[in-house]
């Protein structure tokens, strides 16, 4: 949009401010990261004035300056190319298909991970809990699920809270769902996601109206779970790819489900023998 100038009662020639979608998502993002000014312009290495011009709309910046901005805000891949895509530059940031021969190498490395996880449950996931691949430990978490939980893509977060999914085998099921319900609300706030906003709301629809009690193993919150054998308890762990520069390689997540007590690695891994002792036969 080109500037608009106009003469003033004293002669003087002012500039009109002039509103661009950069200028507003720089400034949202810069409120929603509680960065002053100030704080924002010394880690992008540029002046206060002319971050202040940039929100304003007095200013382009250039694209080194958007991505400079982008990082210096902490913003995903994605945001980062919408964020160009707000100044007028196209995304630097590539969204590759899974299927791509780029990540080859990714998919391959994730698969041996998830292999060598057994016999305990792992699972690789995109944003909103979508499931990507899985281990053979994973099926312990679908035995009598409802079908249409299992129709691809699966929805994780949904099959570990929804009544026709594990929710029914989890014992702290309170204290567990409030704990996923929680994190996601800490993404939301971070990242803004209408979608995501939406799978909070049916989430919590789905656990109990009681008031969670202190449910910790001093560490971690456990997700206990029935089985015949006796209760499980299990912790997770979240790995992501730090240094990517692909969005959807950025995107995924590994979570790593780990016994908490010796009882629950011993009925996994008697489990996880079980299985292989029948396809031996087979």
């Amino acid at each position: 949009m080109a500037h608009a100038a106009a003469v003033g009662l004293t002669g003087a020639v002012t500039t009109a401010v002039q509103s661009n979608g950069f200028a507003s998502q720089l400034k949202h993002w810069r409120t929603r990261r509680r960065v002053s000014q100030l704080d924002l312009a010394i880690r992008a290495d540029t002046s206060q004035r002319y971050l202040s011009f940039l929100e304003q709309g007095r200013s382009k910046p250039g694209r080194t300056m958007v991505v400079r901005l982008a990082e210096s805000l902490d913003l995903s891949l994605r945001e980062r190319n919408n964020l160009l895509l707000a100044a007028g530059y196209a995304p630097v940031y590539p969204e590759s298909d899974l299927a791509a021969m780029e990540l080859g190498p990714v998919c391959e490395a994730l698969n041996t991970i998830l292999d060598g996880h057994l016999p305990y449950p792992a699972i690789v996931v995109r944003p909103h809990g979508k499931l990507v691949a899985a281990n053979s430990a994973f099926d312990f978490f679908t035995e009598e699920t409802a079908p249409e939980l299992l129709v691809p893509p699966i929805d994780t977060l949904r099959l570990a809270l929804h009544p026709r999914g594990l929710a029914p085998r989890v014992l702290n099921l309170p204290e567990w769902g409030r704990h996923i319900t929680e994190a996601l609300r800490a993404r939301a706030l971070r990242s803004p996601d209408p979608q995501l906003d939406t799978l909070i709301a049916e989430l919590e629809g789905y656990l109990p109206d009681v008031t969670p009690c202190p449910d910790h193993l001093g560490f971690a919150v456990p997700l206990r779970l029935s089985h015949p054998e006796g209760e499980l308890r299990l912790i997770t762990t979240l790995t992501s790819f730090s240094t990517a520069v692909d969005v959807t390689l950025a995107e995924l997540q590994l979570e790593a489900f780990l016994p908490a007590d010796q009882q629950t690695a011993d009925i996994l891994r008697r489990r996880h023998e079980r299985r292989e002792a029948e396809a031996a036969r087979s």
